[in-house]
């Protein structure tokens, strides 16, 4: 397909997708769970451990992933009042 050209409707560029990641870091940092986790203990009653976490939780991070995290959005009634709008216009063909 040539540059600047769009795909056809239905078409995608990249049929196969983002192809799986794969290798040993996953696993590699599964099989050190435990030895995470005892550090993060250990680093709770200590004073100089930030070292040690940090690598814990960078273990943790790779090995299971990072929590979700959720956010809120709060758009003020100007926007909301805005797109109620746009619906009615939409709706009532205009």
């Amino acid at each position: 397909m040539p540059i600047g050209k769009r795909f056809q409707k239905g078409q995608s560029g990249n049929p196969g997708g983002r192809p799986a990641v794969s290798g040993p870091l996953k696993e590699l940092a599964k099989a050190h769970t435990d030895e995470a986790l005892a550090t993060l203990v250990a680093a709770l009653a200590a004073d100089e451990n930030n070292v040690r976490v940090m690598a814990a939780n960078s273990l943790l991070d790779r090995g299971w992933g990072r929590p979700t995290q959720h956010h809120e959005l709060d758009a003020g009634d100007e926007l909301v009042r805005r797109m109620g709008e746009a619906a009615k216009r939409l709706k009532d063909g205009g």
